[in-house]
């Protein structure tokens, strides 16, 4: 593993562009697309975009935090990278699939490393028919929106939306309503991990709602269809001390 060639890239800020320059003068580099790790220097929006980008070539990522939270980032060092790398713990995620249908007919493709939401565009609270697996379970939600998160996007908008945590061994994918209305008592489910959820927008000609999966966004969609892309894997490295599984326990129990 000493003998891995490091590929650097850096989020556009002064914190991330000086660890870059510190960086690449320390430790002998090729280019990201030629690499077998890379390492990513900025924040978490920047390791999603960093796994959107090198997502075909699946390759290794190892983040340092140039950024704000950094939950799924390393602490930032210079000394020892290589040897940290080699010790690294490897993560697998798989990434959701969105398919979304416009009002206007066309049909939208998008993957989505945290989770898929719907929200409204308007006003007017939206109106949702929810089905898993092609079965109705809920006839109509009235709320601001609702999503689906990953385990590894269960910490992130689905935690802000009081939606559970999830290990990563879980094998589950959160289903949270944002501001339900009616039923309001309800709170989400939990859901395999191989669950297809289908949401239908009731009246939307009158109650528009966009749908989002990381970077894609489709406004005015009438249906929205959501499953895990179990194809597709991307590994994330952390330090042994600072595992991600460790720091989702680790949230559970914060104040």
């Amino acid at each position: 593993m000493s003998q891995v060639t490091v590929g650097f890239v850096a989020a556009d800020f002064p914190e991330a562009a000086d660890a870059y320059t510190a960086l690449t003068e320390r430790y002998d580099h090729v280019t990201p697309d030629r690499s077998d790790v890379i390492v990513a220097l900025g924040g978490d929006g920047f390791m999603i975009e960093t796994l959107h980008r090198f997502m075909k070539r699946q390759v290794p990522i190892y983040g340092m935090n140039r950024g704000t939270v950094g939950f799924l980032m390393n602490q930032y060092k210079e000394d020892d990278l290589l040897e940290r790398i080699a010790a690294a713990h490897a993560t697998t995620l798989h990434p959701l699939q969105m398919r979304a249908t416009s009002a206007d007919g066309r049909t939208v493709d998008g993957l989505a490393i945290n989770e898929v939401s719907l929200l409204r565009e308007t006003r007017f609270a939206a109106h949702l028919k929810i089905a898993i697996d092609d079965r109705v379970r809920l006839e109509e939600l009235v709320c601001d929106g609702v999503l689906v998160a990953t385990p590894a996007g269960s910490t992130a908008y689905n935690l802000s939306a009081h939606g559970p945590i999830l290990p990563l061994g879980s094998r589950l994918q959160a289903l949270t309503p944002i501001c339900a209305f009616r039923p309001r008592r309800w709170r989400g489910a939990l859901l395999p991990e191989a669950a297809t959820v289908s949401i239908d927008v009731l009246n939307y000609n009158r109650r528009p709602v966009s749908a989002t999966a990381d970077y894609t966004e489709v406004r005015d969609v009438v249906r929205v269809d959501i499953s895990q892309d179990a194809a597709t894997e991307l590994r994330l490295l952390f330090d042994p001390e600072h595992n991600l599984e460790e720091r989702i326990l680790s949230e559970q129990f914060t104040p």
